[in-house]
């Protein structure tokens, strides 16, 4: 009695879930039974959710191993497109299972005893590589196709705070709010983007309240709550093609050595102007998200992970020589430790032809005192706070996006309600039927219901961000009291007031200049606390944020 190790694969998660891999590996056992062939246990190899179109598979790598060692006679598959999709994949893998003296036979196909069996062979892995092409090709245009025209399905699952409504009954897709949910998320970009907790603190505190995620874990882990924090979604505009596949990992003799299997080829990110934007109910307004990605950004430069004593210029200086950034560090003398900024590209251990720079490191302590007199000086000025908020009020009015969005919106809103009225014309004059008239207007009203919600966040955001910047006119009180408690505060708090200010402190060998939001005409040298002469100067940043 022959031998026989059993292979079956699927290439989708559907089909894995559908558990079709189960009714290949019945069918073949099935005709092991009935051919007279023993399969061991262990020599039935599945490979659920691995593409057709490559050859490394965890499955399919270790019958090939198996069948090396001499211990295979057949190998059993349910039809060639099972083996691999793509016809040079088959003849390898026939040809190599051929050289260790195993018969492969498929269910499905001929025998291969003649050669017109053998020519019927060959067609069907070409037709099975053909098809192959054409499904990846036609699904990725469909699904393009239908992002474009604003089709929830294509995204097939919806995030924390909302339920995935499939489409049924004439009806599309769509998202539906879960309150509770929202409540959750409206609460967590809250207390991220007006409040400046941590992402580490927040997942404490789910985790404290007892608030179950998605899957139902009590454990909110930081992955999931960065998650949420970048997802456009809740803003009301969920995003299709955000990630493509990168480069499969490359097979090495080292890793074919130790019995390694490559990864599954990873996602990596696409730029942000290939993202396709799907309407969907917002939970936040815009001002929140967009407040909560610039904190992201900021984490990202001022992460204060390794920093075990805080200064005030952290992630804030840069070289103007060579462009490097600064970091601190110390020396020790005899009575007591200093710390000092240096740049990056003056040091010689870093890189193999030298140091890039010759500027000169900098006491802390003096150049923290320099740029925080600086920018006490600036904001002792109201009239140059006030005339930057009267700006950005009229570029509120007139160029925010939020506007330009917004009209858009109308626009869409009366097109879809003008259909709605064509409609029910139509059905009016009897040109259409109740059916029609059934099927038609469904997704029209869910159409209309979105864009009217989202037409009301952008009504409220346009009201709450005019009111937030009308409210800082009244100024004189806050200034007042930060400039008596200039000297008192503490280094976290100006900390808070530097980076909201400063965006970034250019240091040269006998120049400082200060880049932040509020324009200043001229220059401003003042003395320095050093021999060399320092001049200081304000500048504006070409895209600035507000403070």
């Amino acid at each position: 009695m022959k031998t026989a190790a059993v292979y079956a694969r699927v290439s989708s998660d559907r089909q894995k879930e559908a558990q079709t891999v189960a009714s290949q590996t019945s069918a073949l056992r099935a005709y092991a039974a009935e051919h007279g062939y023993l399969v061991p246990d262990g020599w039935v190899f599945e490979d659920e959710g691995w593409s057709g179109a490559t050859l490394v598979r965890p499955g399919l790598e270790r019958l090939r191993d198996l069948a090396a060692q001499g211990q295979v006679d057949v190998v059993l598959v349910y039809s060639p497109d099972r083996l691999s999709r793509k016809y040079a994949y088959q003849v390898l893998l026939l040809e190599e299972f051929a050289r260790a003296g195993v018969d492969v036979v498929f269910v499905q196909a001929p025998r291969g005893e003649t050669p017109e069996d053998v020519l019927v062979l060959q067609f069907q892995g070409m037709i099975a590589e053909y098809e192959k092409a054409q499904i990846s090709e036609r699904t990725r245009r469909g699904k393009r196709h239908r992002a474009r025209c604003g089709v929830v399905n294509v995204l097939s699952a919806a995030p924390y705070g909302y339920r995935y409504v499939r489409k049924a009954d004439g009806e599309p897709a769509r998202y539906e709010i879960l309150e509770a949910e929202a409540a959750v998320v409206r609460e967590v970009f809250r207390r991220y983007g007006e409040e400046g907790w941590p992402i580490g603190a927040l997942a404490r505190w789910l985790t404290a309240a007892a608030v179950p995620t998605r899957t139902g874990k009590r454990q909110w882990d930081r992955s999931t709550v960065w998650g949420m924090l970048r997802n456009p979604a809740y803003q009301g505009t969920a995003c299709f093609a955000k990630t493509a596949t990168a480069a499969q990992q490359k097979v090495t003799r080292r890793l074919r050595q130790r019995g390694g299997v490559p990864a599954r080829p990873c996602l990596r990110a696409r730029p942000r102007e290939e993202w396709i934007e799907i309407p969907v109910p917002a939970l936040i307004s815009p001002t929140q998200y967009a407040l909560a990605q610039a904190r992201l950004q900021e984490n990202r430069r001022f992460a204060a992970r390794h920093t075990k004593v805080p200064s005030l210029l952290q992630g804030l200086l840069v070289c103007r020589t060579c462009g490097y950034a600064y970091y601190r560090t110390s020396t020790q003398t005899s009575r007591r430790k200093l710390y000092y900024y240096r740049c990056l590209g003056s040091d010689d251990y870093r890189y193999p032809e030298g140091r890039r720079c010759t500027n000169r490191p900098v006491r802390q302590d003096a150049l923290d005192t320099l740029v925080w007199d600086e920018v006490i000086r600036l904001l002792a000025t109201p009239s140059l706070v006030r005339q930057e908020i009267d700006r950005r009020l009229a570029a509120l009015r007139t160029e925010q996006p939020v506007t330009a969005k917004r009209e858009g919106l109308v626009k869409a809103l009366a097109r879809i309600r003008g259909a709605m009225a064509r409609l029910i014309e139509a059905y009016q004059d009897e040109l259409l039927s109740l059916e029609e008239l059934r099927t038609r207007m469904p997704p029209l009203r869910q159409r209309e219901a979105t864009a009217a919600a989202q037409l009301a966040t952008f009504e409220a955001e346009l009201v709450d961000a005019e009111t937030y910047v009308a409210l800082a006119q009244s100024l004189e009180g806050f200034l007042d009291k930060l400039h008596e408690a200039a000297h008192t505060l503490a280094v976290a708090d100006r900390q808070r007031v530097v980076r909201l200010l400063l965006k970034e402190v250019q240091v040269g060998p006998d120049t400082l200049v200060l880049r932040h939001s509020i324009p200043v005409p001229g220059d401003h040298p003042i003395t320095c606390p050093w021999p060399t002469p320092v001049c200081v100067t304000s500048s504006r940043p070409s895209s600035s944020t507000p403070a």
